[in-house]
Order: structure tokens, then C-alpha cells, then sequence
């Protein structure tokens, strides 16, 4: 046997797991499809400024087990409000028509958690014909990078359960700080994993660089990876990859324009591009002070700017920005880069959502399978999914269930 447990992904789930065997004295290996390490946390470094390509706040920053950590390491964690939501100068978006919109979210809401649709669509419980469910379905784009029709209520009403209104940041990058946590453990990149064999006394992996061998494997890859059977399983997987194809990654990308020249725009201040648009972008406008402004798209907005390309996605974004900031405001921005995770290879979305009736099927990935298969990743985590801080916490419960099954000899 070469090693007690191979991970398959350094992602968060990856590297938390990583961690947590390296402290328990026992041998793991980490094998990742890619060139890099933090999976859907990226931090890319362009004019000096760390952009956070993949998820970028701290969610639920009372709680997050990251923020300790990111503290401990020395990061600079940044707390206190977002702009989230704010509308700069209300250009093109009114104090009354913001606070209609923001009930009429509210109202869906209540009307899921009082009253929920046997459906468990969430659209169902949209008001029909309402003047703001454009805005709600963009929402849901942000949050969930899927529009309602495809969102369980009951699994939409778990997270939010559960979240907390503190969402940080750390000022070095989200990515940067999951690649510093990596620990000293052998880790091949760019080696992927093709079929995952039981065997009598253990699990045999075929790589790309031949045949890993190991008494368990904690599997960390995304649910679009699973469904699409990039990864060759035995029958005993066919519940979970049943469960992830429920499990399906939404989409949300980022656009970064680099500020140039005297622009007179403030930072810290947020944009939404058109209210009535479900499609619209979401601008964060010199975050943490920076000469940049974020572009968010989320769900349709985001399969809108993919299917579009990134010249046009660029033009998108400048037409919305132009039309509230005026002509003027283009000499100023200066595209520098974008993030198409849909089309990122061994990853394919950005984060999971269940589909209407499918919310239990995250407990169902979560199940180890004849105590050598552990399941780990944003989309086994019942309450935090679609966060980094989630697939952290499931890398941790995974070791948990391994160390469960295979008690570790003391030495006489």
C-alpha cells in the first residue's frame, strides 16, 4: 500500500483534509487534475492586485473556521459593511424602487419558509406577474448561480437558515490564502485521476502518471465532475453520482477593470447594472480601496457573458456602466481580466445548488462508501455549500469518519 489515504483535489476539502491527516501522523498523498492548488479559490495577481477570480468573502465571518486561521498565518482580514446591495448616488436605481425590490425578496422569502410550494421550486413562490421578480431572479443568480426555476426551497431555506449578514474579506486573497495553507505532503499537480477501483485490501487510482495505491480515497472533485463521469467508478458509486447530477454547479464569473486617470469614482461603493434585467451585472467599485471595479455575473448573467465571449461580455459591462456613469467613464476602464468556470477543466461551474425535490441528495454524497470511499467538497456540506468555509469544514468531517473506521495503533 503506498499510502493510508489519497485525496483526489486540492481544493479547500483537499487541503482542510491534507491538514487534518498530516496532524494525525498518517500518510496521504494529494492528487489534482490541474496546475495549481485552491481549486474555485484563485487569487490571480495583475498590476500588483490580488483578484480573487473564484470566491472572494469570508461568509458568515462570526463563524468561519478560516478566519481563525487566515489570523493565525497573519493575514490582514478585513471586516465591517459591504456596498453589497448599496446603489452609488442611486444612479438608475431609486431609494423607493430599492426598497420595493428588496420586499419583494423578502416577501418570496417568507412565502418559501410560511407557506412553501409543494413544488419545492423556488420560482413558485414568486409573485406572479410581480414588477420585481427580474431583480429576484437576478439575485438568485448572485447567490446561488441559478436562476429560481431551478433552486430547491428547502435547500435554498437551509443555508439561509444558517448564514450569518458578516461577510469579509482578506485583503491578500482568498486563493492565496488556501494555497499557503497547503501542507508539506506529497502532491501531484496536473495528474488526473481516471478510474477508482476497490480492491481487496484497499483502493487502487489510475492517474495520469500510473497507479496510486491506498488503503482509503477522500474524493473532493466537484458534483459536474461526478455527474459527467470524468472519474471511472466501481457500481457502488452509482447513488452519489446519481445524487450529484441532482447537485448541479451554477455559474457565476467575475470581470475586472483596472481604473485609470481621474474617474471621481468612490471607493467602496457598489453598482447594479439594470434592476429589470435578469442578466445585469453586479459592480463592486474600488474594492478595499483599490483601482478596480468587480463585475459580477450570476447565473443566466453569467451563461449570458460565457455564450457571448469575452470581448463582448467586456462591451456588456461597459454599455451597463456607461449608461448610469455617462460616455465618459469608458476612457477609464481598462479591461484586465475575466473567469469562465464553466469552461475550467476537471471543475466545470462555480458552486452547487440542489434541484426542487433533489436537498436530501447532499447527505447521500456525503456517505462513505465499504469505509474506503469518504466524500468531501462544498456540495456535501448541508448548510454552508457553495462557500469555501463549507468544503473546508466537509474535508474535516471526512478525516473524521476515515480516523472512525481506521484507528490509528499506538505504539506499545
Amino acid at each position: 500500500m503506498d499510502f493510508e489515504v489519497a485525496i483526489i483535489g486540492a481544493g479547500a476539502a483537499g487541503i482542510s483534509a491534507a491538514r487534518m491527516l498530516t496532524s494525525l501522523g498518517r500518510k496521504v498523498v494529494v492528487i489534482e487534475a490541474s496546475s495549481r492548488v485552491g481549486g474555485r479559490a484563485w487569487t490571480n495577481e495583475i498590476y500588483g492586485l490580488p483578484l480573487d477570480m473564484g470566491c472572494g468573502w469570508l461568509h458568515s465571518g462570526e463563524r468561519n473556521p478560516l478566519v481563525d486561521m487566515a489570523r493565525a498565518e497573519g493575514f490582514d482580514v478585513v471586516e465591517g459593511r459591504t456596498a453589497w446591495q448599496d446603489q452609488w448616488r442611486d444612479l438608475g436605481f431609486t431609494p423607493d424602487d430599492r426598497k420595493a425590490a428588496l420586499e419583494a425578496w423578502a416577501g418570496m422569502s417568507k412565502q418559501m419558509e410560511r407557506d412553501p410550494p409543494a413544488s419545492d421550486r423556488a420560482s413558485d413562490a414568486l409573485d406572479p406577474g410581480g414588477k420585481w421578480n427580474a431583480y429576484c431572479q437576478s439575485l438568485s443568480g448572485y447567490l446561488n448561480g441559478a436562476p429560481l426555476d431551478s433552486l430547491s426551497v428547502e435547500d435554498f431555506l437551509a443555508y439561509d437558515k444558517a448564514a450569518t449578514q458578516a461577510n469579509w474579506r482578506v485583503r491578500e486573497g482568498y486563493g492565496t490564502l488556501l494555497v499557503r495553507s497547503m501542507p508539506a505532503v506529497p502532491l501531484y499537480l496536473s495528474c488526473a485521476a481516471r478510474k477508482v477501483r476497490l480492491t481487496r485490501t484497499g483502493v487502487r487510482i489510475e492517474t495520469d502518471r500510473g497507479a496510486i495505491g491506498s488503503r482509503a480515497v477522500i474524493v473532493t472533485v466537484s458534483t459536474a465532475v461526478l455527474a459527467r463521469a470524468l472519474i471511472e467508478f466501481d457500481a457502488e458509486m452509482d447513488d452519489h453520482l446519481h445524487a450529484a447530477g441532482n447537485l448541479p454547479l451554477g455559474l457565476a464569473d467575475k470581470l475586472f477593470f483596472h481604473l485609470e486617470g481621474n474617474h471621481g469614482l468612490e471607493a467602496e461603493t457598489h453598482l447594479l447594472g439594470n434592476p429589470a434585467n435578469d442578466k445585469t451585472g453586479s459592480y463592486y467599485i474600488r474594492p478595499l480601496g483599490r483601482p478596480i471595479v468587480e463585475g459580477f455575473f450570476g447565473g443566466p448573467g453569467a451563461i449570458a457573458i460565457e455564450d457571448a465571449g469575452v470581448l463582448e461580455a467586456f462591451a456588456f459591462a461597459i454599455e451597463e456602466l456607461t449608461a448610469l456613469l455617462g460616455g465618459k467613464i469608458e476612457k477609464y476602464l481598462k479591461p484586465i481580466s475575466s473567469s469562465s468556470w464553466c469552461n475550467v477543466e476537471w471543475i466545470h461551474g462555480s458552486y452547487s445548488h440542489a434541484l426542487p425535490g433533489c436537498a436530501r441528495d447532499r447527505e447521500t454524497l456525503a456517505k462513505p462508501v465499504s469505509e474506503r470511499l469518504f466524500f468531501a467538497g462544498e456540495a456535501t456540506s448541508r448548510f454552508d455549500f457553495s462557500t469555501a468555509h463549507g468544503a473546508w469544514e466537509s474535508g474535516i468531517r471526512a478525516v473524521q469518519e476515515f480516523a472512525a473506521c481506521y484507528p490509528k495503533a499506538v505504539a506499545p
